[in-house]
């Protein structure tokens, strides 16, 4: 199958490259290993059992993806559920103020890793979301949180990039470069996977 760059190219009308868009999509859906989507579940179950904080980060439309999840595993799994015990989450991407200070005064490479100075403690997750997997702030934050006894997951796209080496549990949607559409779509809709199962298995849990 062509890469979505392709198909918008030579698609002959909107109709024509959407079909070809959503085919292409199911394609990069196939690529992911399930198992690591298993192993992330168990990570994010570990981490809410023992009051971990998990953290995520990303960039553009993968910073959007970090929001999302932060709000859809922590609150709409808190009142969907009904449990007394959600997951705590944390966006790195939402204060402005924090955000435009680090990357005015340090750099923007640091933006999330002295955040996580302020914030991580050892046992916390820090999830990143990255389609390239080589944007040098996420790759430092991976690294950071990895030395100081922090559990790495990768949500990544095309080849994989530099985080796929780095983290503990990788879920790789693999795709041709430059696919930035159809891989932030597969991460929301794992997202999406996530929140939906956790809304029904905790359900009514006791505190």
């Amino acid at each position: 199958m062509q890469d979505v760059l392709t198909l918008a190219r030579e698609a002959r009308d909107i109709t024509t490259f959407a079909k070809a868009y959503f085919r292409r999509l199911c394609e990069i859906f196939e690529t992911l290993d399930f198992a690591a989507l298993a192993s992330l579940v168990s990570r994010l179950e570990d981490a809410r059992v023992n009051d971990r904080m998990v953290f995520v980060a990303g960039n553009g439309g993968s910073a959007t993806t970090a929001t999302c999840m932060a709000n859809d595993l922590g609150f709409d799994v808190l009142k969907k559920a009904g449990t007394a015990r959600t997951f705590r989450m944390h966006s790195l991407t939402d204060n402005n103020a924090v955000l435009t200070a680090i990357s005015n005064d340090v750099g923007y490479d640091r933006v999330f890793v002295d955040q996580m100075r302020v914030h991580f403690r050892e046992g916390d997750v820090l999830i990143v979301i990255s389609a390239s997997g080589d944007s040098p702030n996420v790759v430092n934050a991976a690294q950071w949180a990895r030395q100081h006894g922090g559990t790495v997951v990768a949500l990544l796209g095309f080849e994989g990039g530099r985080l796929a080496s780095i983290a503990d549990v990788v879920l790789h949607f693999a795709s041709t470069r430059g696919e930035y559409g159809p891989v932030e779509d597969a991460h929301l809709v794992l997202n999406h996977i996530l929140a939906h199962w956790f809304q029904e298995k905790l359900r009514g849990e006791a505190g």
